[in-house]
């Protein structure tokens, strides 16, 4: 079983294509994260967007949210979004990637 994040934005009004920005952005800091195995950005409707993020053990999920996405959220919390909801969860299924 690996452990995850399922993070739930939603853009202040008129910052929905800044908040897309962002979230494109956000790709190339994972992608220097080894123990963040998954991640994806994804949009629910006009305004709402989430990160869904796995990773082999706690630690890894740790070092994600102390690392510089962490930092990303809290300094831009309130200037494109409202608080993120984040929820700790276990991956208890995956099939993997080909």
């Amino acid at each position: 079983m690996s452990k995850a994040l399922f993070v739930r934005l939603e853009a202040l009004p008129g910052k929905a294509d800044d908040l897309r920005s962002f979230l494109n952005k956000g790709l190339s800091i994972v992608e220097g994260e080894p123990k963040t195995v998954r991640w994806f950005a994804i949009q629910f409707g006009p305004s709402t967007f989430g990160i869904f993020d796995a990773f082999p053990d706690e630690d890894g999920r740790q070092a994600h949210l102390s690392g510089d996405v962490g930092k990303a959220l809290g300094e831009n919390t309130g200037v494109l979004f409202e608080p993120p909801t984040i929820e700790y969860v276990d991956v208890v299924a995956e099939k993997q990637p080909a």
